[in-house]
């Protein structure tokens, strides 16, 4: 997970798309506030959603999946799954149903070649295509890292379709309107500190 891909291929935010996530790359070793500055400003916010692609630090995919309380009876799907990092952790080390929604299509292909060379195709999967339109309705957890606006134009969907008790964890933005349950805090393996935001749904 990461922040994520929610883009329309073709169009033409995608170059913007590209610039900025190179920026945010290239920040993610500096001090989160000045990422956090970049991701919020710019001539295009990009939308309310599509993110630009930015993986989630390896030290901070068991730390999310922890957070929820990850366990093998979970549904875990990654909503921009990126390049699957958090469903192949959430297959492999937590023994979880994991499913990954990405919509670039090589992002796809590849992480769904990652779950087949690792032999994890029973409990890991990757979906090509736009998390807005697909079904979450079978998660128990949902992990994110997108943009605050895309996770506020996610929040209907997630309302109305996750079951009770599920539970979301978002990395670095909140869900605006919902009050999270727990925030941590977690450091990257570049020095960069995050914000963890766990909900769960009454």
């Amino acid at each position: 997970m990461r922040l994520n891909s929610q883009h329309g291929c073709g169009r033409p935010l995608w170059g913007a798309v590209l610039g900025l996530s190179a920026v945010l790359v290239l920040s993610e070793a500096g001090a989160r506030s000045q990422r956090v500055a970049v991701l919020g400003a710019g001539p295009a916010p990009l939308s309310d959603r599509f993110s630009p692609y930015v993986a989630t630090p390896h030290s901070l995919v068991s730390k999310m999946l922890e957070l929820a309380g990850v366990t093998p009876d979970d549904t875990v799907y990654d909503l921009g799954s990126g390049d699957g990092r958090i469903v192949v952790a959430a297959a492999q080390k937590f023994g979880a149903r994991a499913v990954g929604v990405e919509i670039r299509g090589e992002l796809a292909r590849k992480s769904s070649e990652e779950i087949a060379k690792l032999g994890l195709q029973k409990n890991a999967r990757i979906i090509h295509g736009d998390m807005f339109e697909v079904d979450i309705g079978p998660a128990t957890v949902v992990t994110l890292y997108q943009l605050r606006t895309v996770n506020k134009r996610l929040r209907p969907l997630l309302e109305k379709k996750l079951r009770r008790g599920a539970r979301v964890v978002s990395c670095d933005f909140e869900i605006p309107g919902w009050t999270p349950d727990k925030v941590v805090k977690a450091t990257s393996e570049a020095g960069t500190e995050y914000e963890l935001f766990l909900y769960s749904r009454p």
